[in-house]
């Protein structure tokens, strides 16, 4: 007798299995769950669901996981409604408890199948739900994704590890899903492209812990609390009092979707496409439609009806011309879902839904017209409300003859003739309305054309042109690419020629377009006023490069000048080199909280730098048989403050890398000798006279279209000593006055070796000239000499006193190298050698140096010697020469101490970078003093270095005043020596006074912030290039087999 027992009437065994035989004498009761997956089936084809009937049934052992029901409610019906029991009593009911723990384990991991493994939300049946494995290689879509943002090949654990921080190598079926959904992957995708998780529709806040199979699972037991209640009915409503309210309109209310509401880029995309004038809002619409269907019709982020509706690839809709504006402004991404798309993947939709797009009618917008046209018609119905044509408009005439040929196949001639009215409408508009700029206008009317034509492609090129972004680069970026590469005239030309006939295209501008480039960065391009005026000083501000010895009045008695000299006006460089730093001052106003339409004055401070470069005479061929020298004198713009509105000093500008030779400005070169006094006095004589009467008077100039004022403060400290002593009309370096500063002898320098202070200046030096040359009290030379601390010559040019850092390092170095010899030949106990003796030490630590520390011996010391000679490695290395361990140690505490002093003044900002140093410094330089005076007697009795005095005398009151050392010395200027026989071998001409021109103009070019500015961001985009090339080209060196038959 065969029944069909009620579904209510089961055992719960009988709820989780899904096949289970029970044994029987007569007959097995089979429990089938086959017809189950008979009506569909879900296939995932590319991360989308999509369902598909199956032809015939299988069974559940033989189906893949892929293939089940995703959705546990779905499962849950239909395992209900198409369950057929064949049942059939039995004597004796006996179950296989192992196979129905099998059968409970499988049905486990089938609920598993339909739970994200990340977020642990259950699936959807909708073929819109996508969902992705967890193990294994991304899918194509996703690897086109990630190929755009410069990945290689991924794999799914990677990512989610480095996302989520979940290790998901180790999953197994039983415990773990094996997919996650979509809302996950958007969290990945965001997290690559370093964008926040605030427009996720599920931002990850807990991990899901999943647990093993049990009796009590919850999620097999999910149904067991999900029962409705019985017995309770709801309780009636309270009635409440109407409100008392006035007759308003009702307006629908459109509901947006969750990612409009808490996007915060469609708002900033609103701001961006500002389409009001040109779109046409959804109110015009005649007919009410639905709120759905008016968000189909509008675009996602001006919300007006579609205008040359394109569609993204994440299927969003918008107009063209606003997607372009977002993803130019905003970045190449969806501003609705951030899903990467660039301009070239937008697509135009279907013709069923652009039909139905200029179906929909509107009422006309024009305050005269009352018609009602339909969308796609309204552009042809708009021309009729333009203005009439003007009266003598040109038209075209045919007055006979041989038939009117098209303008592209005439000559240039015929279409200027022919055009010539066309032309002279077009530029007296662009006069009256574009400030005079033709070429605007005339491609302006080129886009249009072409956008209404439909020639979308060309117009896109176009308008990229027209903003500066298309194939070619800007001649700004050429002209830094040629400086900054050191590139000749012929070199760059033959560049410029091979890259625009292998490409096609002309990429790299040519020379001409280049020099008006080169215009508008020299001095002379801005006009400016100084207000008094300047004394003795022309008001033209168009003045380019002069001749060095322009100022100089020659008389009939005075010999010609055997020079050549060429340099800029002081006041057009400074007003040049400020205008340069525009945005760097609005920028500072901004951060510091200051009035961005202050007129000032604005406090500028400079630092002025003059020094020899040696020998610059061509090294091959037959070069001049007397060396030639030239000499650069530059400045540094070194800060810009203003006075805030609580009147406070507020420093907006500060140059973070005073000695580098990026921020040198250079004014003057000379083919001249330093030592020369006559020919500098000539020279730089008018550089002064400019440079005094600047410092009475402010520079009126236009700094974010308004005109401010700056007052210049003019600190000359980038002097070496040798050129110190000779602007100052100082004796030379080895006088018996050792310092510049202080007017003590060389004898009390090294007696009292720390307790000095400042005392000289230039006025100072002025007077004592004064008494020099009249001697008014009739004394003797000695006493004369004496009474004038050395001075001997006028002095020229105001210098600040001061240390230039990166000769005191220098001349240190020197000394402690001559240390080092005494110590290894033991000249404390032996003060009377020979020379051969000291010559023989020489080699030996020479030699010693080279095997261990990798330093040549040079002829002449330098920075870079004597920064890895001033080190504890090197004195290590030293001392195992030195006999004596006492003299080691005395040794080792010298180079302590030094190395404890050294960095307070060569440090730029010694207050923030150095503080505990700074404190130590007086300790450590009376300590230092000590160990000279009394281990080192024999060498420092009587006698002491220019440099070492100012090091241990005067650093303390020099970082008081000014509160830094490092950043006020010459390293900037000399740095910029080998730029000068780089620019020099670049613009080699036969007459040197244009070559010296050139360099001049490319020096500066080199300095420009303008062009820094093109060049670190095409370092950038290398680094990028750079850093995307080498993961493939690693992958691609992995790929290669192992085998050697290969014979490279």
């Amino acid at each position: 007798m065969e029944m069909k027992m009620p579904l209510r009437l089961l055992p719960d065994d009988f709820l989780y299995a899904e096949t289970r035989p029970i044994k029987n004498t007569q007959k097995e009761v089979i429990v089938s769950m086959e017809k189950l997956y008979e009506t569909e089936t879900v296939t995932p084809v590319h991360g989308l669901l999509r369902h598909s009937p199956l032809p015939q049934s299988k069974p559940v052992g033989t189906m893949p996981l892929e293939t089940l029901p995703l959705d546990k409610k779905t499962f849950e019906d239909k395992a209900l409604e198409q369950m057929l029991l064949e049942c059939e009593p039995s004597k004796n009911k006996s179950c296989d408890f192992s196979q129905i723990k099998a059968k409970s384990l499988e049905e486990h991991i089938l609920r598993l199948q339909n739970l994200c493994r990340i977020c642990g939300v259950a699936f959807n049946t909708n073929c819109y739900d996508m969902k992705y494995p967890v193990n294994g290689p991304v899918d194509d879509v996703t690897q086109e994704v990630l190929r755009k943002m410069g990945y290689g090949e991924c794999f799914w654990p990677e990512l989610i590890r480095n996302t989520f921080r979940i290790d998901v190598k180790t999953d197994t079926e039983a415990r773990y899903p094996t997919h996650f959904c979509f809302n996950c992957w958007r969290i990945v995708i965001q997290t690559i492209n370093n964008t926040t998780n605030e427009d996720a529709f599920f931002p990850i806040c807990t991990i899901v812990e999943w647990k093993p199979h049990s009796n009590l699972c919850s999620i097999c037991n999910f149904l067991s609390g999900a029962r409705k209640r019985k017995g309770l009915k709801r309780s009636p409503p309270v009635t409440k009092k109407p409100k008392v309210t006035t007759d308003a309109p009702v307006r629908p209310r459109v509901i947006k979707r969750k990612d409009q509401v808490t996007s915060t880029s469609l708002l900033l995309a609103r701001k961006i496409v500002n389409c009001k004038k040109f779109h046409l809002t959804s109110k015009l619409l005649v007919l009410d439609y639905p709120n759905n269907f008016i968000q189909s019709v509008s675009c996602q982020v001006c919300e007006h009806l579609l205008a040359d509706p394109v569609q993204s690839p994440c299927k969003h809709l918008f107009c063209r011309t606003c997607i372009l504006k977002c993803i130019a402004v905003l970045g190449k991404y969806c501003p609705v879902c951030r899903f990467p798309c660039g301009p070239k993947e937008l697509l135009s939709p279907v013709k069923s839904f652009i039909n139905v797009l200029n179906s929909l009618v509107l009422k006309c917008p024009a305050t005269d017209c009352e018609m009602e046209v339909r969308l796609g018609e309204y552009s042809n119905h708009a021309q009729n409300h333009k203005e009439t044509r003007m009266k003598h408009a040109y038209s075209p005439v045919n007055k006979g003859g041989r038939p009117r040929l098209h303008l592209l196949s005439l000559t240039r001639r015929a279409q200027k003739h022919r055009l010539r009215d066309l032309k002279l409408q077009v530029k007296a508009f662009a006069d009256k309305e574009e400030d005079g700029d033709v070429k605007s206008v005339c491609l302006t009317l080129l886009l249009l054309a072409l956008r209404a034509g439909n020639e979308h492609r060309q117009a896109d090129e176009l308008e990229a042109v027209m903003q500066g972004k298309g194939s070619e680069l800007k001649p700004a970026v050429c002209l830094a690419i040629r400086v900054n590469t050191f590139l000749s005239c012929s070199q760059y030309h033959k560049m410029y020629r091979t890259v625009k006939a292998t490409t096609g295209k002309q990429i790299f501008q040519p020379l001409h377009a280049l020099r008006n480039a080169e215009k508008i960065l020299l001095p002379g391009y801005y006009s400016f006023e100084w207000q008094p005026p300047l004394a003795n000083v022309s008001t033209n501000t168009e003045v380019g490069i002069i001749d060095g010895l322009s100022g100089w009045t020659q008389c009939i008695d005075d010999y010609p000048m055997e020079t050549i000299s060429r340099r800029f006006r002081y006041d057009v460089a400074l007003a040049a080199a400020v205008k340069e730093l525009e945005d760097d001052i609005l920028e500072g106003l901004k951060c510091h909280s200051v009035d961005e339409f202050v007129s000032g004055p604005f406090t500028v401070v400079i630092k002025e730098s003059c020094d020899g470069m040696g020998d610059v005479s061509e090294k091959h061929g037959c070069g001049p048989p007397v060396p030639e020298k030239a000499v650069r004198f530059s400045f540094t713009i070194m800060s810009i403050s203003v006075m805030n509105n609580n009147d406070e000093k507020v420093v907006i500008f500060e140059e973070l890398k005073p000695n580098s030779e990026l921020c040198c400005r250079p004014l003057s070169l000379m083919l001249a000798d330093e030592s020369d006094h006559e020919t500098l006095t000539a020279i730089l004589g008018p550089v002064i006279a400019e440079r005094e009467a600047m410092k009475t008077s402010d520079l009126i100039l236009e700094i974010g279209d308004l005109h401010r004022s700056f007052r210049f403060i003019f600190r000359g400290t980038g002097y070496d000593e040798k050129l110190v002593r000779e602007m100052e009309g100082l004796e030379a370096s080895g006088s018996m006055f050792v310092c510049t500063l202080c007017d003590s002898t060389r004898y009390e320098a090294s007696q009292n070796m720390v307790f000095h202070s400042i005392t000289r200046s230039h006025e100072e030096n002025l007077v004592r000239y004064e008494i020099w040359r009249s001697n008014p009290y009739c004394e003797t030379a000695e006493e004369l000499r004496d009474r004038v601390k050395g001075v001997s010559a006028k002095p020229f040019i105001e210098t600040q006193p001061s240390i230039d850092a990166l000769h005191c390092d220098i001349g240190n170095a020197t000394e402690f190298y001559k240390l080092f010899q005494d110590e290894i030949g033991e000249l404390y106990k032996n003060p009377n050698t020979s020379k051969e003796e000291r010559k023989r030490w020489q080699a030996m630590l020479d030699k010693h140096l080279r095997k261990k520390m990798n330093l040549k011996p040079v002829m002449r010391l330098n920075g870079n010697f004597a920064r890895k000679l001033m080190t504890k490695e090197t004195v290590e290395a030293v001392c195992e020469l030195i006999p004596s361990e006492e003299r080691r140690q005395i040794l080792r505490e010298l180079m302590h101490l030094y190395l404890q002093m050294k960095p307070v003044w060569r440090s730029t900002f010694p207050a923030r970078e150095c503080p505990d140093l700074l404190c130590q410094y007086s300790y450590n330089s009376q300590r230092f003093a000590e160990l000279l005076h009394t281990e080192f007697k024999h060498r420092y009795e009587g006698k002491i270095t220019n440099y070492l005095h100012k090091t241990l005398a005067h650093v303390p009151e020099i970082i008081e005043r000014d509160g830094s050392i490092g950043a006020w010395a010459s390293e900037g200027n000399e740095s910029g020596n080998k730029l000068f026989r780089r620019f020099r071998k670049m613009n080699a001409r036969q007459s040197k006074s244009y070559e010296l021109e050139d360099i001049l103009k490319h020096h500066w070019l080199y300095t420009s912030k303008y062009l820094q500015r093109f060049m670190e961001v095409h370092n950038t985009l290398k680094d990028i290039k750079r850093a995307t090339v080498e993961p493939e080209l690693i992958s691609a060196e992995d790929t290669i087999p192992n085998d050697n038959s290969f014979d490279f």
